[in-house]
């Protein structure tokens, strides 16, 4: 019998002058020599060795905590499957979807609302929105939520795997839980989830450069093909590149700056002509600075809003943890420094930015906090197992076929199906829609007043429409109900422009519920 097939780690030894990778072979029948006769107790020896450490360390933490990370958000993620499907733009991009699959071609003006209809319009996520929408043809709104929770969890599992090359596997799984906390408002069935695992990647490829000192990630490249098309927000990987190869000219001597120029030149300039390989060219590098441009009118929009510190949040406590670190003496290298304030400003800037803080930022601490308070050991750094993937495989194929068999919908609150259909909305004329309810209107073919395509609208029109309904300009509100020809109304019951409507004697409530409230004009007929 040969023992050459250990376990890894397992370590041969020597006993003697024999080698323990198996006794001679003998003939048929011969009798063994008192020296072969030797060799059993160690071969035994060798053998209990070998079963011991397969027992006590089948797999490392760095094989089993990226897998155990991904499997738990996973898994709590399909759980809360309704959760997923509680923003309105959910309903709107897969019927984006559905319309880019049926015409074969990209919208260049906008199909769907009356009071911008045929205006210029681009869909620069236009390849999530095919994927949620085939996922919705497949298996419905649960195949939406196995999706959007597939694409989060593959992302902590990449996020945790990368920090594991810098850190143990207890910081590790700190850095991952403040970031879960952190992303969680944000973890819906929208397209900038699907890009999360991207830039996840495309980041740790950066930081990998920086951390090692090594040549440009030209293989990463491609990831930027793919970005481009998920979501608008590929200018950021472009920004990034720039911390890596100003931290690459630090490093070197003055001298050899022209050497490191010409290094991360052809790169970038290569990122650039990957991020611009869109049906719209580069035209979707400019999308974040047209939503920025919306100005004002952000305040009216939840995610958009800056940090709220009237109550204390996980947000404000993870601030305060930074600064009480850097009290004890953590410090940074300046361009990563100069990194993590970047990203801060952007999430105190805008609530729905902590999501760049929580997968980012971690990243670019990971190497000096490794190097401060001591980075994975001997053992974390040994390999996976086969039936460690096959086991975790098989979890997921589980839970996911328990989540496409249940009955998951959208949130309620964003769904006035019952009150488009009792009111007959679909008859009414142009409806002046809640901002809330535009996804669905979009979704059930009834065009709306507003939603959540920003640059679509702008920020002036979007400003207005608020100020009507909140009443801070009431003469506003009748203006807009005429110069519209609205025929109905469905707004929230919350909405303060209701109280106004119900006083209004040309307009009539026919129908309210927890979910909306739907006023007629009393004489419909064209005016």
């Amino acid at each position: 019998m040969v023992v050459k097939a250990l376990q890894p780690g397992f370590r041969s030894r020597d006993y003697g002058s024999q080698s323990v990778t198996g006794p001679p072979r003998t003939k048929p029948g011969a009798v063994k020599s008192k020296r072969n006769l030797t060799l059993g107790p160690y071969l035994a020896l060798v053998m209990s060795d070998q079963i011991v450490h397969s027992e006590i360390q089948p797999f490392s933490a760095r094989a089993a905590l990226p897998w155990l990370v991904s499997i738990g958000v996973y898994s709590l993620l399909l759980t809360l499957g309704p959760r997923l499907l509680s923003d309105p733009d959910s309903y709107s991009h897969i019927e984006v979807g559905r319309w880019i699959i049926a015409h074969g071609t990209l919208p260049a003006s906008d199909p769907y609302s009356f009071s911008m209809h045929g205006a210029p319009w681009i869909t620069f996520e236009w390849l999530s929105e095919i994927i949620y929408a085939g996922a919705y043809a497949l298996a419905g709104w649960p195949g939406v939520v196995v999706l959007a929770a597939a694409a989060i969890a593959l992302a902590f599992g990449l996020f945790t795997f990368f920090l594991l090359r810098e850190l143990s596997p207890t910081q590790t799984l700190l850095m991952v839980t403040a970031a879960v906390i952190l992303l969680a408002p944000h973890m819906l069935a929208r397209p900038h989830v699907l890009v999360l695992p991207v830039m996840v990647t495309w980041a740790a490829a950066l930081v990998r450069c920086m951390d090692r000192g090594g040549p440009p990630p030209y293989w990463a490249l491609p990831l930027l093909i793919v970005w481009a098309n998920l979501h608008g927000s590929v200018v950021l990987a472009l920004g990034l590149i720039g911390p890596a190869g100003l931290e690459a000219l630090l490093r070197e001597k003055r001298s050899e700056w022209p050497r490191v120029v010409l290094r991360w030149l052809p790169f970038t300039a290569l990122a650039v002509a990957a991020s611009c390989l869109t049906p719209y060219g580069p035209e979707p590098l400019l999308m974040p600075l047209t939503t920025l441009g919306l100005g004002p009118a952000l305040g009216w929009i939840a995610e958009w809003r800056p940090q709220d510190f009237s109550h204390i949040g996980f947000f404000e406590l993870l601030l305060l943890a930074g600064i009480f670190a850097l009290s004890r003496g953590v410090t940074l290298p300046v361009v990563r420094a100069l990194v993590v304030i970047g990203l801060l400003h952007f999430a105190l800037a805008q609530i729905r930015n902590a999501d760049l803080l929580a997968v980012l930022a971690p990243l670019y601490l990971a190497a000096p906090l490794g190097r401060k308070f001591g980075g994975p050991t001997g053992e974390d750094a040994a390999g996976s197992s086969r039936g460690l993937n096959l086991a975790a495989l098989g979890v997921l194929i589980v839970a996911s076929a328990a989540t496409l068999v249940r009955d998951i919908r959208p949130a309620p609150v964003i769904t006035p199906q019952a009150a488009i259909a009792e009111a007959n909305l679909a008859k009414a004329g142009p409806v002046l829609n809640d901002y809330s309810f535009g996804g669905y209107l979009i979704f059930a073919g009834i065009p709306s007043f507003i939603d959540g395509r920003g640059e679509l609208y702008g920020g002036a029109f979007i400003n207005r429409y608020n100020r009507a309904l909140a009443l801070v300009d009431l003469g506003d509100l009748l203006k807009l109900l005429d110069e519209y020809n609205i025929g109905a109304t469905l707004l929230a019951p919350e909405t303060p422009a209701i109280a106004m409507l119900d006083r209004l004697p040309q307009w009539q409530r026919v129908y309210s519920d927890g979910v909306a409230v739907v006023h007629k004009r009393r004489d419909t007929s064209p005016r």
